[in-house]
């Protein structure tokens, strides 16, 4: 009998920054795929309806409060999923904040909480699940990248930086793991219409008009347009792939 390349059930995927945005995107194509879902964020209402959204689906999704910056909160957070679930296949570090102001601009608090949030996250997360993962002789991990993993803006320094953190690590893990047959992507979202980027749009004056113009597909994304690509990464598809940066912005980083 052939393997189900993207048939996920019976994995366990822990998403965070998973009750809204992109993350949430990614987790309904988890759990459309069969993946059962730990939803990892800060805010407990929000997480609430996300897993009440993935549990229509047929799939186990639970709410995990847990400050994703904090090692301790990060220990706890993977041990209570693994007692839950009984496993961890699929760790998506999806956590994230931006502060916009330029280089000159920005505080040192500032810089360390984006920093933080969005790349020091990721490590944590990642040396935390490892030795599940290579105890089960394998496993995925997906970071979130950004357009700024590739361009520069006078707008998101911290946030830049961050993001092309992120691939490197990325890469870093990806050769790290690879004899324990984990792999690590990086999926680098193009302009997503998203909470967060409903505000750039209200505090970027003509970021909308720009955007549309060097997008081919000539459209912001949706959240819904991570689910194929979530599952790719998660699943036997994607065994031979790993330390990739793969833009997922209908077309805009290879517009001349």
């Amino acid at each position: 009998m052939k393997t189900r390349l993207f048939d996920l059930g019976g994995r366990v995927a822990i998403v965070t920054g998973g009750n809204g945005g992109i993350g949430l995107g990614l987790a309904r194509g988890l759990a459309d795929a069969g993946a059962n879902i730990a939803i990892v964020g800060r805010n407990e209402t929000k997480s609430k309806a996300a897993v009440d959204d993935l549990a229509a689906r047929g799939v186990k999704a639970a709410s995990v409060v847990a400050d994703v910056t904090d090692k301790e909160a990060v220990a706890r957070m993977v041990e209570r999923v693994t007692t839950e679930f009984g496993r961890i296949d699929i760790l998506v570090n999806n956590a994230g904040i931006n502060v916009r102001k330029p280089p000159h601009a920005l505080a040192i608090e500032e810089w360390e909480s984006v920093i933080d949030t969005n790349l020091t996250s990721a490590f944590l997360c990642s040396k935390a699940v490892y030795p599940a993962m290579k105890a089960a002789k394998g496993g995925k991990i997906i970071n979130i990248g950004s357009m700024m993993s590739i361009f520069g803006a006078s707008f998101t320094p911290a946030y830049a930086a961050s993001k092309g953190g992120i691939v490197q690590f990325t890469r870093a893990c990806a050769c790290a793991w690879a004899t324990d047959n984990i792999q690590a992507n990086a999926i680098l979202p193009g302009w997503i219409d998203t909470d967060l980027t409903e505000r750039a749009r209200a505090e970027v004056s003509g970021l909308n008009e720009r955007v549309l113009a060097r997008t081919p597909a000539a459209r912001w994304g949706t959240i819904d347009d991570f689910a194929g690509i979530a599952v790719f990464l998660s699943s036997a598809a994607s065994d031979f792939v790993t330390g990739a940066a793969i833009p997922v912005d209908g077309g805009f980083s290879v517009m001349g």
